[in-house]
């Protein structure tokens, strides 16, 4: 049920996006204990003028392997994004070569009145999920 909208710069090959995906879908699995179809990525990609990431006074410098995930999710413990945190530095490390400066992460939470998944229906609110 997250629901990822995934940033990056023009420029991968679609097996590139395909490993870089399921990478980020497999520790959102992991971390947030959510089915392996509980699945809802988009991923935008831009030119690399447009995707801005500074570095906040970090002392970063960001590569156009750089990504930015913005997941939106119901409430989840602070352990499980720091979780989820770590296994996407690792996850995208291995597979994807990204360094982990290249990766920002931003969570909103919202509740369960704020999802329908069809139906005009909200799921979680009628006992559907």
């Amino acid at each position: 049920m997250p629901f990822l909208n995934i940033h990056v710069v023009k420029g991968r090959s679609e097996e590139q996006t395909t490993i870089l995906l399921q990478t980020i879908h497999d520790a959102m699995v992991d971390a947030f204990k959510v089915p392996v179809r509980d699945r809802y990525q988009i991923l935008n990609e831009h030119e690399s003028r447009l995707l801005i990431m500074e570095d906040t006074g970090l002392g970063f410098v960001r590569s156009d392997k750089r990504v930015l995930i913005h997941v939106t999710t119901r409430p989840r413990p602070q352990e499980m994004k720091e979780r989820f945190y770590v296994l996407l530095v690792e996850g995208l490390g291995r597979h994807c070569g990204i360094k982990p400066e290249d990766i920002m992460v931003s969570c909103i939470e919202n509740n369960d009145s704020d999802w329908s998944f069809g139906l005009g229906r909200a799921q979680f609110l009628v006992g559907d999920l």
